[in-house]
């Protein structure tokens, strides 16, 4: 049989020398629905024990002389396993009878047997047999249980002061001995010193007022090893007054780890372990309701590193994640470093709200200076190089300051304004701070009103293109136009470039306005072609957001298909920060258009990297002078230099080169000296709309007939 259940039916083993006297047992316990086997001396009833672990052993010893030691051997055998054993003998002195029981008999018979009487009394004891089955098995259940939920159970007599422990309990608390009555002495030892007070009071409230308690506290294991329990215990009260503290021990270490888990993850950053948005704006709250109970000053500082994406882009996101990493570890020693700025400890909170925004909360400030002071030393600490996978990188930071009272009274408020601060900063040169200004908020509501009107502007034909001429240098023939958006709102009237493609960068919407540009001048192109001009070329601006995203060469080629011009008569013009933002997407975006047949132009050249390095790397047919240089290049000998040098190594590249900006016969003079090749600017005429551009056209461009 299997001990791992209990058996259907009790087995007897009956031990007897005497064939008959087996028979006449068989058949008297089988009567009682037992199985019975069969033994007929001490060898072959040792082995019955060992193979079967009967349930009741009826053993025969009347004149065996072996003074019961057959007995012992039996419970020996069966340690462990509850076997009831009734001698059968036929000494009735007392001697006898005692010496019967110390071998381990529960119960004897005299001979002659009465066989009816000995049917009872073996019924009896297979019952209670039974019972003491159920039992340990109910123990055995519950030491599993208490084993596996690291739980151990124990029981104080308030009177004697006895203190009965389970093994569990034993191994939980590493007590000495092997025994369940233990010392309270020896289980307070156990305690983490700072914790003994607290457990002593509660246990001596719980007899005081007959009540129960539970308490989290800390125990000490023999090797140092800290562990966290959960005891409670409740008092039995009888007539006399409280009897018993029974109660539990659990450790439960191993949950309290969790449960800290979870609750850092819910108010902390996975990546940077700074506190993250929900938990700065819980402390962001209490520190106005302390400031204005106090009279306090509460800052808060929002951080934007500059430029971050170039660094997802050159070195991927998992060195960008060092890099945030490391900017947290900056952030909180320098934070921690302005003892300046506070009065008490831990005034000060930082936290990342995602990507790479940081937020500074600074509590009770005693001037909001000290905020600048510490918004100061927040951009020193990022301006030092960081490694980087065996490079050193230099960042920057925009940081946009606010403060209550003054800038506002409630999270929402100091959290969107520190924002507009921080984005005016960007807007003023990065690397830099800005404390947030009332104006700001009229910026951005001009902005939102502005965004929403341009996602109308296409629908409306409120968008329209005008073209600045770009002229041979030498003949001041037109070689082509450069198209420029234009936005003439019915109410707003003429809204400036540098205001809405900032806006249509921003919100989204550069995507659709450079679609129109492109296929506006497209069109115009193909028109003025038809009109004979068929060597002129239209040249469009891509913004880098157009760009970076991928897919510009299919636009392109769609729009080219759509208006039916031949890619020879298209230029792109793409700025260098562009190209450097992501190198792989840009080559392979150029590439993509050089095989269409586009030429490329690089705008404002000479205002970015300028290295001749990545002019081999990117292929590009035309270099752009910014007008920067041109502007002074009759009065500032370093502007002339710079110009003269781009034009004289764009020719060495065999690249085209336009200067852009020439308003005076001087600069034009410059230009022709060192072989520029073509020009645009108001010397020779502004961007003007379709018709006066196709009017200039017909006195200075080249008609095929």
């Amino acid at each position: 049989m299997s001990e791992s259940g209990p058996r259907k039916q009790p087995l007897i083993l009956v031990v007897d020398a005497n064939p008959g006297l087996r028979v006449m047992a068989r058949e008297t316990l089988e009567q009682l629905g037992a199985a019975v086997t069969e033994a007929s001396d001490e060898s072959e009833a040792l082995r019955a024990v060992a193979e079967h672990r009967p349930d009741l052993v009826l053993l025969d010893v009347s004149g065996s002389g072996d003074d019961f030691s057959l007995c012992q051997e039996i419970q020996r055998a069966v340690a462990g396993h509850p076997t009831a054993v009734v001698i059968v003998t036929e000494r009735e002195d007392v001697e006898s009878i005692r010496h019967a029981y110390e071998a381990g008999a529960t119960d004897f018979v005299t001979r002659p047997i009465n066989w009816l009487l000995l049917s009872h009394r073996i019924r009896y004891m297979l019952r209670m047999h039974a019972v003491l089955q159920d039992f340990r098995r109910s123990e055995e259940r519950l030491a599993r249980a208490q084993r596996i939920a690291r739980m151990g159970s124990w029981e104080l007599d308030i009177q004697t002061e006895r203190l009965d422990c389970s093994p569990e309990l034993h191994r939980l608390l590493g007590l000495p001995g092997g025994g369940r009555d233990v010392a309270p002495s020896d289980v307070l030892e156990r305690l983490a010193p700072r914790d003994r007070l607290s457990l002593e009071e509660k246990v001596r409230q719980a007899i005081r007022e007959g009540t129960r308690f539970g308490l989290d506290h800390r125990i000490v294991s023999e090797s140092g090893e800290e562990r966290v329990v959960h005891t409670q215990a409740e008092t039995i009260v009888d007539e006399t007054g409280p009897r018993l503290l029974i109660g539990t021990t659990q450790d439960v270490t191993d949950r309290k780890r969790a449960e800290a888990q979870i609750r850092f993850l819910a108010y902390h950053d996975g990546l940077t372990h700074l506190a993250n948005r929900r938990f700065f704006r819980d402390r962001l709250k209490q520190s106005i309701s302390h400031a204005e109970r106090y009279d306090n000053v509460v800052a808060v500082l929002f951080l934007d590193l500059d430029h971050f994406k170039r660094i997802n882009d050159t070195f991927g996101h998992q060195v960008g994640d060092v890099l945030l990493q490391q900017v947290a570890g900056r952030l909180v020693s320098c934070v921690r470093e302005s003892d300046c700025v506070s009065r008490t400890e831990e005034t000060s909170t930082v936290s990342r709200l995602g990507g790479d925004e940081f937020m500074v909360l600074l509590s009770e400030v005693r001037d909001v200076q000290d905020a600048a002071r510490v918004a100061q030393r927040v951009l020193k600490v990022l301006a030092r190089p960081f490694s980087l996978s065996g490079n050193e990188v230099v960042i920057g930071a925009s940081v946009g300051i606010t403060v209550c009272p003054g800038d506002g009274g409630d999270v929402d408020t100091l959290m969107r304004n520190a924002d507009a601060a921080m984005y005016h900063a960007k807007e003023t040169g990065r690397n830099t701070y800005k404390f947030y200004e009332h104006s700001m908020n009229e910026v951005a509501r001009h902005r939102l009103k502005l965004e929403g009107e341009l996602r109308k502007a296409v629908e409306r034909g409120e968008l329209l293109l005008h073209f600045q001429p770009k002229v041979d240098v030498e003949t001041l023939r037109i070689n082509g136009f450069e198209a420029l958006v234009r936005w003439e709102h019915p109410t707003l009237g003429r809204v400036a470039p540098y205001e809405f493609i900032p806006v249509a960068e921003q919100g989204g919407l550069i995507g659709s306005v450079g679609e129109f540009v492109l296929r506006t001048a497209c069109l115009q192109a193909k028109a003025w072609r038809e009109a004979g001009f068929c060597s002129l070329r239209v040249a469009v601006n891509l913004s880098p957001h157009q760009f970076k995203e991928g897919g510009i060469a299919e636009t392109v080629a769609g729009i080219l298909a759509e208006s039916s011009l031949s890619p020879r008569h298209l230029d792109l013009e793409i700025t260098e920060s562009a190209l450097m933002e992501n190198e792989t997407i840009a080559v392979s975006e150029l590439e993509r258009l050089k095989r269409i047949g586009i030429t490329v132009s690089l705008d404002d050249f000479g205002t970015g990297y300028s290295s001749l390095g990545y002019l081999k790397r990117f292929p590009v047919d035309a270099l752009k002078i910014d007008r920067g240089f041109i502007r002074d290049c009759e009065t500032d000998a370093d502007d002339a230099a710079i110009a003269a040098t781009i034009i004289s190594m764009g020719r060495m590249l065999n690249l085209k080169v336009v200067a852009e900006g020439v308003e005076t016969e001087g600069q034009l003079a410059f230009l022709r000296e060192h072989c520029c090749h073509e020009m645009q600017g108001y010397f020779f005429s502004p961007p003007v709309p379709a018709d006066e551009a196709t009017a200039l056209l017909e006195r200075h461009g080249s008609r095929t007939l």
